[in-house]
């Protein structure tokens, strides 16, 4: 059978490798991120996860993020953290969630101290 005869999958597929096995590797390339917002330099915080940062903070600056966020004005994307499992992702959000804010602060300005807005960086 010629090769350009057959339909193309709708999903890429390594040759040689059992669907099975690459279903697994796909799930494994994904990519999850916990993140934090603020309002200005030590203003309101906000911290999130998502598997998509880039939607989840236009989101959150069009007022669609979160009821918090919106109301505090916390738009400004001042860290954030990529993982490569959900559960990894959800468990350090909520380690961070429950930090003291003086923690909170130490973490992004170890990044960036004058707390830049990180939004341009997430184009991936």
């Amino acid at each position: 059978m010629d090769w350009e005869t057959i339909a193309a999958p709708s999903f890429f597929v390594i040759a040689g490798l059992d669907p099975a096995i690459h279903a697994v590797s796909y799930r494994l390339m994904r990519r999850f991120w916990v993140y934090i917002l603020a309002s200005r330099k030590n203003g309101t915080l906000y911290t999130g996860v998502t598997n998509d940062i880039s939607r989840r903070v236009f989101e959150h600056q069009t007022g669609q993020g979160s009821r918090f966020a919106a109301r505090y004005g916390a738009t400004r994307l001042v860290w954030y953290e990529e993982h490569s499992f959900a559960p990894q992702a959800i468990a350090r959000e909520k380690a961070i969630k429950s930090w003291p804010r003086k923690w909170k602060i130490d973490l992004i300005e170890d990044l960036k101290p004058e707390w830049q807005d990180l939004k341009r960086l997430i184009h991936f």
